[in-house]
């Protein structure tokens, strides 16, 4: 059996209300005990975010769902699409903000496309890799000839769980923690770095009949969850070991008192591993290709702060890898963070904005903090 190439032909993007600049992010997140956060001009100093998204209104009330932001992403994505969505035998969505834990986002996202035909669908679980993980499902699928074509979607809706009122029972907490800059600092950092939205990306087995298309080279990905504990959680508690206690471990009481489905971040271990780790492991993906970082033309590295660029920029340039800026594209200051949306708006801006040209190679780096996963991809413009 021969194995078919592999083509992005069109994307789409959704995004929710209007954008939200820095000054008015606590208009719609709310002010916890009725006070400005201290924290939050050292995160947007250090992130580099201008504006962002949020499916809510400023009263706090939520506007869209993830699965109903992936649908219209989708939607927007059949309006010039080559194929119908009849025609669509897989569909993949990654997020790691589902609507609920049952039924799977995918499936939901699915109950939201009426004009749709009976389909696989898969939702690969994880954070701003599990969109990536969707599309080498896809990639795989048609690339063995399972499937012609697929819709892969990348989406997260943070926002309701940044809302103040789900910190409201840790204000006494958090009023002890000004002794403690650094604990207080874990505890407020992700409200100021995520955002919301969807992106939907349509792949098939040939170009598409019109505009430039992305062959899909190769994907590949690496955890270190084996070597490193956990750094970004919801739903569980890290102990004294620094192993994570599950939600169903707590009573109905400790959910509330400890806010344990709030997302939290271990900011010491992120800074000390997300690079090195990451970085290192290009270097061994491109020698097994027999690739370096000059055989490509664009650079996109799923940042979550701009705090990250000059470390990555040294690692780079300590491994044999130095990649000029002017190649690197990012998108994280006008959209935000939006997790494992992420890798696919800059994609979808870079096919959509005529950055691209017949022939240019580009090279995809999506890290995730979560437990230290990272995907690695090639495509060539077609």
């Amino acid at each position: 059996m021969s194995l078919k190439s592999v083509y992005i032909i069109q994307t789409a993007r959704y995004f929710p209300n209007s954008p939200v600049m820095n000054e008015d992010m606590e208009k719609y997140l709310g002010y916890i005990n009725g006070q400005a956060s201290k924290m939050k001009g050292i995160v947007l100093r250090n992130n580099g975010i201008k504006k962002r998204y949020y499916a809510l209104n400023k009263e706090g009330k939520a506007t869209h769902t993830n699965a109903q932001m992936t649908s219209l992403a989708i939607k927007e994505l059949a309006k010039n699409a080559d194929i119908s969505l009849k025609d669509i035998e897989l569909i993949a969505c990654g997020t790691s903000s589902p609507d609920q834990m049952m039924p799977s986002h995918g499936v939901m996202v699915h109950g939201w496309l009426p004009d749709s035909a009976a389909s696989e669908v898969i939702t690969p679980s994880g954070n701003c890799c599990a969109s990536v993980h969707a599309l080498k499902y896809a990639y795989l699928a048609i690339k063995s000839g399972e499937v012609n074509a697929a819709i892969c979607t990348g989406s997260e809706r943070f926002s309701s769980i940044l809302r103040s009122d789900h910190y409201e029972d840790e204000i006494e907490k958090l009023a002890q923690m000004e002794a403690n800059p650094r604990l207080a600092f874990e505890k407020d950092f992700l409200r100021w770095m995520l955002s919301d939205g969807a992106c939907a990306l349509l792949l098939a087995d040939a170009p598409g009949k019109s505009g430039l298309s992305l062959k899909i080279e190769w994907l590949e990905g690496a955890s270190y969850a084996h070597m490193v504990e956990t750094c970004m959680y919801m739903g569980g508690e890290k102990d004294e070991n620094g192993n994570l206690k599950s939600f169903m471990e707590y009573d109905q009481q400790e959910l509330l008192d400890q806010s344990i489905f709030t997302i939290k971040q271990d900011v010491r271990l992120l800074d000390a591993n997300i690079v090195p780790y990451g970085y290192k492991k290009l270097r061994t993906v491109l020698a097994k290709k027999g690739l370096n970082v000059n055989d490509f033309d664009y650079f996109l590295p799923h940042l979550s702060s701009e705090y990250f660029r000059g470390k990555i920029a040294d690692i780079l340039k300590e491994n044999d890898m130095e990649i000029p800026q002017e190649k690197w594209f990012t998108n994280l200051s006008y959209t935000g963070n939006v997790g494992a949306a992420s890798p696919f708006l800059m994609i979808d801006e870079m096919m959509t904005t005529g950055l691209l040209k017949k022939g240019d190679k580009l090279l995809l780096m999506v890290p995730e903090s979560a437990r230290f996963s990272y995907v690695y991809g090639s495509f060539t413009v077609v």
